[in-house]
């Protein structure tokens, strides 16, 4: 494992964390009051709080699923969050079973747990990187220690892009990620958006700026931007719940309102 050691770890609990609000959602433990009075706070906006976090989460299932059937054995994914099982080398992995996947992540906390990630079959193999999402260059070099860049590559970055604003970088990072990556290889995004209730996006996005965090949701438009030059598998970019439910784990959500969130999987030429 690179960058730190667990024993220089050090989790600024004075204020909220996506990755440990997105854990409160799921029902897991690694989380501080700060992230739940938070989470608590955007559940008034929309009480499906933890329907969305469950949604996104069994879209990832699905992608990854999807992608190992279809011949892809090498992964990377940025933005991993605190391991909550099954993660993404898992389901790879036994549809695969030499499947080689490499974690990224900046949250200390993920690191703490990263020995959960690391569990790979004797076939594959697992890694995980201590990055900044913004740093694509460190995160390339060091995953290339692990996957090979002349064979396909599923590059994913799942709920990660709403935390990125248009004038930091948000196209450019994936560029610069995207043009790595050899042909035959994947681009896999999800993405809260505001398109069906622009109000609610708005307050929460105004709730994330008053704690110096970033929350820019995008409409289905500006999340199919960044997937340009590249082939969408279909049904395209659509609402994450409706990307292939047949590969399984759909999750019931109550009431006729779509969870707002979109997913997309696209292959580089």
């Amino acid at each position: 494992m690179t960058g730190q050691e667990p024993h220089a770890i050090e989790i600024d609990t004075s204020k909220p964390h996506p990755a440990r609000m997105y854990d409160w959602f799921l029902g897991g433990k690694d989380n501080y009051p700060v992230d739940e009075q938070m989470a608590r706070q955007l559940l008034t906006l929309d009480a499906r709080g933890r329907d969305m976090a469950r949604v996104n989460r069994a879209f990832m299932h699905r992608a990854t699923r999807w992608l190992a059937e279809h011949g892809v054995r090498q992964f990377l994914d940025i933005g991993t969050g605190i391991p909550t099982e099954p993660n993404l080398h898992q389901i790879a992995q036994q549809a695969a079973p030499e499947a080689r996947v490499v974690y990224c992540d900046n949250d200390p906390i993920v690191l703490a747990h990263a020995a959960a990630l690391l569990r790979s079959t004797p076939e594959g193999a697992t890694e995980y990187i201590q990055a900044d999402a913004r740093k694509p260059e460190t995160i390339l070099a060091e995953a290339g220690k692990v996957l090979d860049f002349e064979q396909p590559i599923a590059l994913s970055l799942l709920a990660l892009l709403h935390f990125i604003d248009d004038e930091d970088g948000a196209a450019a990072l994936v560029g610069k990620l995207v043009d790595q990556l050899p042909s035959g290889s994947y681009l896999v995004l999800s993405h809260t958006t505001g398109d069906f209730n622009p109000e609610g996006a708005a307050q929460a996005r105004a709730m994330y700026k008053a704690r110096g965090m970033t929350l820019r949701p995008r409409s289905r438009a500006e999340l199919t931007a960044f997937f340009d030059g590249l082939e969408l598998v279909e049904p395209g970019v659509s609402l994450s719940a409706d990307w292939h439910p047949e590969l399984g784990e759909v999750i019931d959500v109550p009431g006729d309102e779509p969870i707002p969130g979109y997913a997309g999987v696209a292959r580089k030429p």
